[in-house]
């Protein structure tokens, strides 16, 4: 079934897109600056594939869930909306875990022992 694949990377894509857009993570946030990184590290890890595939690291197989569409030898048209997936994937989760530690630090979390604070709260 061509097309299966791309098709589960754009649905991954769209549902990432939707959870940044509903909790404001980072494109809602600061949308010229979410774009930037996300272009740069697809860019990025768009050079890596084309050095791997240059040194022979990296090959292309065959799969009837591919669209067919090659960019280059061993690139297909999949391999830019992962990497463009993964590059935004990683710019949501940071922002994630950034919320997290400034949630626990408003708290006074941070940085504390939580078996400290259990054993001082029974008078050890």
């Amino acid at each position: 079934m061509p097309g299966i694949y791309l098709g589960a990377i754009l649905f991954s894509l769209v549902g990432m897109m939707l959870i940044d857009w509903k909790y404001a993570l980072a494109l809602r946030v600061a949308p010229l600056r979410t774009t930037l990184t996300v272009l740069g590290g697809t860019v990025f890890f768009l050079a890596w594939d084309l050095v791997g595939i240059a040194t022979g690291v990296f090959v292309k197989g065959e799969s009837p869930l591919f669209v067919g569409v090659t960019l280059a030898p061993h690139l297909p048209l999949e391999e830019v909306f992962f990497l463009l997936f993964l590059s935004y994937l990683a710019v949501v989760m940071f922002a994630v875990f950034e919320r997290r530690a400034a949630a626990r630090a408003r708290r006074g979390l941070a940085g504390a022992d939580p078996g400290a604070a259990a054993s001082e709260g029974r008078g050890a």
